[in-house]
């Protein structure tokens, strides 16, 4: 979220969230697979540039076209005006 327009206090709440979400598994080990989820919904709903970011290194992005195709499924449909 770097860079972004976004109140260090948001940060602070998502993180929180993040936390609290986490310990109401009530596990004590939770796979990484389940945080980085966790995360990119949270960041969906934040800040949709802060997403893609983070789902570039969580996706491990190799090519643009990975990065297309990712912001092509976030797109909304394109509906034919006949």
């Amino acid at each position: 979220m770097q860079k972004r327009p976004i109140e260090p206090e948001r940060i602070e709440q998502m993180i929180s969230g993040i936390v609290r979400r986490l310990e109401s598994m009530g596990e004590t080990d939770i796979p990484s697979a389940v945080i980085g989820e966790i995360v990119m919904e949270t960041l969906a709903r934040i800040d949709t540039v802060a997403y893609v970011r983070f789902a570039s290194v969580y996706k491990n992005f190799q090519a643009a076209d990975d990065f297309d195709k990712f912001v092509s499924e976030l797109r909304p449909p394109v509906l034919n005006e006949e």
